[in-house]
């Protein structure tokens, strides 16, 4: 029997504040976990098989006629990310002309680094698109991206490539936040599901209040299925925001903006919030 929601959650560490506390003993009949990369999340979400879920900000825009966000939750940086890498062979400055391997696991990320060498570098470079695994990448490109619990991986193998953090670079030179995903709902889910969707979008903020309160907890959980040291877990958790607030949303409007006029969007989009009783308007970017 199918349960009443669907939820998706992203297959990196980078979500975990907002599903570590989670409720889901409270919630077990009536929903189910599906747990997939970005990228499938992102398609699963197109093709009606989750309902709501943390899925490519650069997605949400895609379909942004479709679908509602849910109120202050999502994974931004305003800064340093530390799981978003370009992995390069030479400095980013001579880059140009290059050829870039990218993860086939993400839409933000891969959108964002286009934006950053096409507009902030004015670069000319050949994308292709493979499995994300480093070595693989390089074969044959001068550079290669990797998003979540690859990219930092890859970094603690270490190795002689230079390596660039997607969100400074991008905070860089437009002193922005950057958004990488959002909780979307579909629409016509709110109508259906509103009371079950409002008690579980409460659980989710009660998580990442709980998380952000006492974090010791998560990063001794990661620890343990992740490796790595309990210091990096914690810089690392304290560099991400799950809020989604003016900065964020402002940041991420941008974001649109430069898609759009790279023609990566058909046309800037806007986020449209839901929280329980209803929507709230979005920020309007005014630069």
């Amino acid at each position: 029997m199918q349960k009443s929601l669907r939820i998706g959650q992203i297959l990196y560490t980078n979500v975990l504040p907002v599903y570590f506390y989670f409720e889901q003993e409270r919630f077990e009949d009536q929903i189910e976990f599906i747990r997939q990369v970005p990228a499938q999340l992102n398609q699963a979400m197109a093709r009606g098989e989750i309902d709501l879920g943390p899925i490519s900000s650069f997605s949400y825009a895609e379909h942004a006629s479709r679908y509602v966000a849910l109120a202050d939750l999502s994974v931004s940086a305003n800064g340093r990310v530390g799981s978003l890498f370009l992995f390069s062979k030479k400095p980013i400055e001579q880059l140009n002309g290059a050829k870039i391997a990218l993860t086939n696991t993400s839409a933000t990320t891969v959108n964002l680094l286009k934006i950053i060498l096409s507009k902030f570098y004015d670069y000319e470079i050949s994308y292709v698109t493979q499995e994300p695994i480093l070595a693989d990448m390089l074969r044959a490109a001068d550079a290669a991206l990797l998003i979540g619990d690859d990219a930092i991986q890859a970094v603690r193998n270490g190795g002689d490539l230079h390596v660039y953090d997607l969100g400074e670079l991008w905070h860089q030179f437009t002193g922005y936040s950057m958004t990488f995903a959002i909780w979307a709902v579909r629409k016509e889910v709110l109508a259906e599901q509103s009371e079950l969707l409002a008690d579980v979008h409460a659980s989710f903020l009660a998580s990442k209040r709980k998380t952000r309160e006492n974090p010791g907890p998560l990063i001794d959980y990661v620890l343990t299925h992740f490796g790595g040291d309990k210091q990096e877990w914690a810089h690392y958790f304290q560099g991400l925001q799950h809020d989604f607030g003016d900065v964020q949303r402002i940041g991420l409007l941008y974001y649109y903006r430069c898609a759009a006029e790279l023609g990566l969007l058909p046309a800037p989009a806007t986020v449209d919030l839901w929280q329980a009783g209803g929507r709230q308007t979005n920020t309007t970017l005014t630069r």
